[in-house]
């Protein structure tokens, strides 16, 4: 099919699971739907291509939404629970690490794959690197965004269970309220700006963070205001969901096949792990458990951070801890990986017998 005609199908597809979604609701639909239908034309030979600056600007959106919605506060909760915050990472890091290296060490994928891919956030830096570690990129990216896709689904599908009943069921939608001009300006300037600072600053994650940090403070000073329409805040996460599903292509979904019970597996097991995390965080803390799941799960951020944004949690708390563990694996993630991986000594399979 022309190029255009299938991104016509893309948005048609994404338009009707999107209302499906809604329909039903299902937490975070607006990304959801986009996100599977994005799956289903790249896995069925569609090529459409996002090009980068809607995708970057879209991420300046979404960081300026949680902008409006986290407090400058969040600062003194992460210092004044700096222990809970450094296990919650810590844990979750760990939890990674160890699986990738057992999964290394004996096998089970070939080379140090399942160590890159298991690495939990920054998936484009952990894909470019595995290369020249020789890791199969191709596994270490389906590892890398498969996780991104099955933490949104299980994470919309655990909120649906234990967030979001009947009684608080969302209202009708508004999709074109009457918007501030000023204040929309100010929202489209920061969702620009902060994304080209970050990447004029080399600043990984930065399309997302900057405008978030930026926003949250000046919000609190009172220098502007955030105003997100609906229509923009859908067309973002559309963008959101597009970039992770159109990643799915039927090249690399063959590629895959053969090794996905074991990927699924690798992928489900962190998800559960980081789950029993969350729940300990329950029985030490108090932490209500949806809010404590989020924020344990282990990536991507913005993709959660749409989801705890349409669900009746914590914003502030599933934040910090998301925003926190994606600079720590930044900048511990690589170093971390690079160590095991120099040394990891795979076990044979006759051995492990």
């Amino acid at each position: 099919m022309p190029h255009t005609a299938q991104w016509a199908v893309l948005v048609v597809l994404s338009a009707a699971l999107a209302a499906l979604l809604l329909w039903v609701h299902a937490p975070a639909a607006l990304m959801l739907g986009p996100l599977i239908a994005a799956i289903v034309v790249a896995s069925n030979g569609g090529t459409p291509r996002l090009p980068l600056p809607p995708f970057v600007l879209a991420q300046g959106i979404v960081g300026c939404l949680i902008a409006k919605m986290v407090p400058l506060s969040i600062v003194g909760d992460v210092l004044g629970h700096w222990f809970l915050f450094s296990v919650g990472v810590l844990a979750v890091v760990a939890i990674s690490s160890l699986l990738g290296w057992l999964m290394t060490r004996w096998q089970v994928l070939p080379g140090t794959t399942a160590l890159w891919g298991t690495s939990p956030g920054a998936a484009s830096v952990m894909t470019i690197m595995a290369e020249s570690y020789g890791a199969d990129v191709r596994l270490v990216a389906f590892m890398q965004y498969g996780r991104v896709v099955l933490v949104a689904v299980v994470a919309a599908l655990v909120t649906r269970l234990f967030g979001v009943n009947p009684a608080h069921a969302p209202a009708a939608i508004v999709w074109f309220p009457p918007v501030d001009g000023l204040a929309f300006g100010e929202t489209l300037a920061l969702a620009v700006i902060g994304p080209l600072v970050a990447r004029r600053l080399n600043i990984p994650a930065g399309a997302f963070l900057v405008p978030m940090i930026a926003g949250i403070v000046l919000t609190h000073l009172g220098l502007m205001s955030i105003e997100l329409p609906t229509w923009l805040l859908a067309a973002s996460y559309a963008l959101v969901g597009w970039n992770v599903g159109l990643r799915f292509s039927r090249p690399l979904l063959i590629h895959a096949a053969r090794a996905l019970p074991r990927v699924l597996a690798c992928i489900l097991t962190m998800i559960v792990l980081c789950g029993g995390v969350a729940w300990l965080m329950v029985l030490a803390i108090g932490v209500d458990p949806l809010t404590a799941y989020l924020a344990t799960s282990p990536g991507g951020s913005d993709s959660v951070a749409i989801i705890a944004a349409s669900s009746n949690v914590d914003v502030s708390f599933v934040m910090a801890m998301q925003t926190v563990r994606m600079i720590a694996v930044l900048f511990i993630g690589p170093v971390l990986t690079k160590y095991i991986v120099t040394h990891s000594n795979p076990v044979p399979p006759s051995r492990r017998d």
